[in-house]
């Protein structure tokens, strides 16, 4: 058995092992088009190019597809951020500027998937897969927080790892959603939201006594 048919202009024909994967490339389509809350879950089966009904032998509803969505982006993220930080190396610092930049690069670059992570509004008490995908990406930045911290010379004050942490997923998300967005959302900034990000974080962390002279940076 197989299920055929014309998505938009005519170019998906897709047998039945494949719904389900054309039913999340069709969602992050109408994502990059409308926004996570853009679209209805009949909407995503014609851009898929089945019946109204065909989607529901895979997911029980829109906010599950959606929740599908978000926690494959957030897989995508998470393996970003660690090949970025690369466990630290040569230093924390300069290993933490990369993840930085793989931050805002995944932002620029899968637009969708990063709307629907953060945009879609699921509710993550019902969908704790997503829940959960999204703090082992956080957990890669933490980890690399707690290794600037643990880094700093004896007798060094040491603030929370989770609280540098939370501070700087703070300033590198608020950049990214402003400036560094491959969407239409995206606004103007008169420097490239790396530099911006970049100085953000030395500014923070040298306020803390994790960066400057004392620390070799």
């Amino acid at each position: 058995m197989s299920w055929s048919g014309h998505g938009r202009g005519g170019r998906r024909g897709y047998h039945h092992g494949n719904l389900r994967e054309a039913l999340i490339s069709a969602a992050l389509e109408l994502i990059a088009r409308k926004g996570p809350a853009g679209f209805t879950f009949a909407e995503a089966a014609r851009q898929a190019g089945v019946s109204a009904a065909a989607p529901y032998r895979h997911f029980r509803d829109r906010d599950a597809l959606m929740a599908d969505v978000a926690q494959r982006g957030f897989a995508r993220f998470e393996a970003r951020l660690a090949a970025a930080w690369d466990e630290g190396r040569p230093a924390p610092l300069p290993a933490l500027e990369r993840m930085g930049r793989a931050y805002l690069g995944f932002a620029r670059e899968e637009p969708a998937y990063f709307s629907a992570m953060f945009e879609s509004g699921l509710p993550l008490a019902e969908h704790k897969e997503v829940h959960e995908a999204g703090d082992r990406a956080f957990g890669v930045l933490r980890g690399a927080c707690e290794a600037m911290v643990a880094a700093l010379p004896p007798g060094a004050k040491r603030p929370p790892a989770l609280m540098v942490a939370l501070h700087i997923w703070s300033l590198s998300h608020g950049i990214a959603s402003l400036f560094a967005r491959g969407d239409a959302a995206r606004r103007s900034l008169p420097m490239e939201p790396e530099e911006l990000l970049e100085a953000a974080t030395l500014i923070y962390l040298q306020g803390l006594g994790i960066a400057g002279p004392a620390t070799g940076r």
